[in-house]
């Protein structure tokens, strides 16, 4: 398998259907105990309202970039305008299809933090079947909106949205429209569950359903096998610190690793895990693929307060953290393995950028430049002017790093993929060497200025100018540095 890589999620078209929830969350101090008896006495000092349950795994599709409409029951009550309040302020993208049940309250999870820590959490929520008049609305709204999806995913928290005829006539429809389902079950019985693709028990769930253990890897996949025989679905088990392992019939199991990670609230984590996975294989991926993309954002959110989405922009920086400390990998590299490592990249279907320069003295503006430049792309790479070419552009005395001080610096920035030393005065060379997706240059040139853009751009790639960050210039740091005056007090070049 190549390497992992992020899928144009904006292809993706995701349908939501389960408990629709509302997430409060109260946060204050904790300072004394009552007098009144011995608990804690709670200091109220702000509160914030989230998309939660179905809704939150709907919040996180969208906050990948999928396309989500989202299909539940909510009551006729304040709690339903805060939900609809939090989805248009945090996931506009998503479209609620609500039907609305007088007979029920919005179901609403209210926490109490302090101090970081949970310390109390209070349910309001109704857990008997919804009404037949609703089930049948819901029903209607599944069917149109499965035609218009590419994935269904169900997120059943056992709050009597998720009924039998409801999800007989989903798995109908989709089954006809021929729309993979994707369920985070929460019934002991799988066999509930039969005509889904797949279910994304975690590991209590797992045990719960099967009565086996689930202690290590082996037992996990015997325990998977007699889930997905009882539900005929493919099983992805999310296993907190140990991270997850994918069970197909008639396929080897994936065992993924969870990336070590301070763990602050495990809330939401299993919505982000099915939205990140369905989505993933929604915009083209495999399910191994999936699966690993999964694993990561878990990782993610586990590292965050609250039921919180995951981006793009945060799985990408995990990815290449990733790679960055993964397989000891040498990333200063000559141009015969630049361009090898360029077409491993492109096999992955990852977008190769490329920017040059100095970098004699790394500050601020670089690292602002660096960090634009990778936003716009899956893997950079820095051309770096050698100690030679240094001088031909500087002068005498320049430059004040070696080429190989120079380079390790740049590969302590995430930012940076891999660095290629060139003894060239321009990097023209390694542009035609390496025909990056995307050529980047920080300054204020135009577009004919920049040494292979017409190249670049002939080949279908980008050209992206950057606008250099004022107060920062490395002449100035090393004119100030020689005349003692701090770096702030002199007008950047």
């Amino acid at each position: 398998m190549g390497e992992m890589r992020i899928p144009d999620f904006s292809r993706a078209r995701v349908l939501v259907f389960g408990d629709v929830m509302l997430d409060e969350y109260v946060m204050g101090s904790v300072g004394r105990i009552s007098p009144e008896a011995p608990i804690p006495v709670f200091l109220r000092a702000e509160h914030r309202y989230m998309p939660g349950g179905a809704a939150n795994v709907a919040a996180n599709a969208a906050a990948l970039g999928a396309r989500v409409t989202l299909c539940g029951v909510i009551g006729d009550d304040a709690h339903a305008g805060h939900l609809r309040q939090a989805l248009a302020a945090s996931s506009p993208a998503v479209t609620l299809l609500a039907v609305v049940d007088p007979s029920r309250g919005t179901t609403v999870k209210t926490r109490f933090i302090a101090g970081g820590h949970h310390v109390l959490r209070v349910d309001t929520e109704t857990v008997v079947p919804v009404p037949d008049e609703i089930g049948r609305a819901l029903v209607e709204q599944l069917k149109d909106a499965i035609t218009r999806t590419d994935v269904v995913v169900v997120s059943d928290y056992a709050k009597g949205v998720v009924v039998e005829a409801t999800f007989r006539a989903l798995i109908a429809a989709a089954s006809l429209a021929g729309k993979p389902v994707f369920v985070d079950p929460k019934r002991r019985d799988f066999g509930f569950y039969r005509g889904a693709d797949y279910l994304t028990p975690n590991r209590k769930e797992l045990h719960e359903a099967t009565g086996l253990p689930v202690d290590d890897d082996a037992a996990v996949e015997r325990a998977s096998q007699a889930a997905s025989s009882a539900s005929s679905a493919a099983i992805l088990v999310t296993r907190s610190e140990e991270g997850m392992t994918l069970f197909r019939s008639g396929s080897p199991a994936l065992h993924l690793r969870a990336s070590p990670r301070e763990v602050f609230d495990v809330s939401g984590a299993g919505d982000t895990v099915i939205a990140t996975f369905a989505s993933a294989m929604a915009a083209g991926q495999s399910p191994a693929e999936a699966a690993m993309l999964a694993n990561i954002a878990a990782g993610i959110s586990v590292g965050k307060q609250g039921a919180s989405c995951v981006s793009t922009d945060e799985l990408r920086d995990a990815l290449r953290a990733r790679d960055i400390a993964g397989e000891g990998r040498q990333r200063l590299m000559s141009l015969e393995a630049a361009v090898e490592q360029r077409r491993r990249w492109r096999e992955s279907g990852w977008s190769v950028g490329f920017t040059n320069g100095c970098f004699d003295i790394l500050h601020g503006g670089h690292v602002q430049l660096l960090d634009q430049v990778a936003r716009n792309c899956d893997r950079l790479i820095v051309g770096l002017n050698a100690d030679a070419s240094v001088r031909l552009l500087k002068g005498p005395g320049r430059p004040i790093n070696t080429a190989e001080a120079r380079a390790r610096v740049l590969l302590g920035l995430r930012a940076v993929d891999a660095v290629v030393i060139f003894e060239e005065e321009t990097p023209a060379q390694l542009i035609r060497a390496l025909t990056p997706d995307l050529l980047a240059k920080g300054g204020d040139y135009r577009r004919h200025e920049i040494v292979g853009a017409d190249f670049v751009e002939e080949r279908g790639g980008k050209v992206l100018i950057v606008k250099i960050v004022e107060g920062f210039s490395t002449t100035a740091i090393i004119d100030s540095a020689r005349a003692g005056d701090p770096p702030s007090r002199r007008a950047a070049e």
